[in-house]
């Protein structure tokens, strides 16, 4: 079941005359160990994205491939960063012209290892890359035995339909100065590809940090998962007050909501909490 934004929680549109906003999609659809099959169905939700008239699609950590459990296939499932899985995802983006958000596995420094990594692409290839930067060692769970981190630096941001977008990864909105970085940066949406693993209250965990970093930095956030049985599902998008303006439930299927800039600046004004703060982000390392 998808629910729609409510057109009445728009209201004037930005100053780039993007008369309902941005409209962004979140794709919540379950990789396999397939990278073909993967691209197939990236490319079917795309068209179905599409048509309901997403401009910015937002896909799952680990489209490119994804096995369960981890073990030595997950290496040979890499890809270099521009490799036949970015390369394919461009060309879906140039047939339907819109910019696509998807995770990549790709190849680490250690050759045991691969790299969480998530790629913006559009018509004329990459446009920013993104690699996890806090890995999945919890819950019974050691991410870290697969997988390499990212290194802290400066975001790569990038713009689609007058607003600026960063971007994260699943377990990374659990540590809040991930998205208070790319907003310092300047990012207006944060779009977060997830494979948050099913468990104990995990669904809750899922919604509420969603919304608390949308709250917490006045921003648009648009989180894209896994369906069950591995992910919990609830893809979702949510507005600069944290209220969920478009979500998937637990099936395969595409969430469309209107980002708004002047809905960011309306906020903003009523809301100053990041002007009124008293402490910065640096990395720990």
């Amino acid at each position: 079941m998808t629910d729609r934004a409510d057109p009445a929680a728009s209201a004037a549109p930005p100053a780039e005359a993007e008369s309902d906003g941005v409209p962004v999609g979140v794709v919540q659809f379950a990789p396999t160990a397939e990278p073909d099959a993967n691209l197939a169905e990236i490319a079917r939700l795309t068209r179905l994205a599409v048509g309901r008239g997403a401009q910015l699609i937002v896909f799952p950590e680990y489209s490119s491939a994804f096995v369960d459990p981890f073990d030595e296939t997950l290496a040979a499932l890499a890809q270099p960063l521009d490799g036949p899985f970015t390369r394919a995802l461009t060309v879906i983006a140039a047939e339907h012209d819109v910019t696509l958000v998807a995770g990549l596995l790709e190849h680490g420094n250690d050759p045991a290892r691969v790299r969480n990594t998530v790629v913006a692409v559009d018509a004329g290839g990459v446009r920013a890359t993104y690699r996890k930067l806090h890995l999945y060692d919890a819950f019974g769970q050691r991410e870290s035995d697969w997988v390499e981190p990212g290194e802290p630096g400066s975001p790569e941001l990038f713009r689609a339909g007058g607003l600026t977008f960063g971007m994260q990864t699943c377990y990374d909105l659990r540590f809040p100065e991930v998205t208070r970085t790319l907003v310092d940066a300047g990012a207006e949406a944060v779009l977060v590809p997830a494979e948050w693993v099913r468990g104990p209250l995990k669904e809750h965990h899922w919604r509420t940090l969603l919304q608390a970093r949308a709250i917490e930095n006045t921003v648009y956030v648009a989180g894209a998962d896994h369906p069950p049985p591995l992910g919990v599902g609830h893809s979702m998008i949510v507005d600069p007050q944290g209220v969920s303006i478009a979500a998937v439930g637990t099936g395969t299927d595409v969430a469309v909501a209107h980002l708004d800039g002047d809905a960011i600046d309306r906020v903003r004004r009523v809301n100053p909490s990041l002007a009124l703060r008293r402490f910065t982000v640096t990395p720990r390392g």
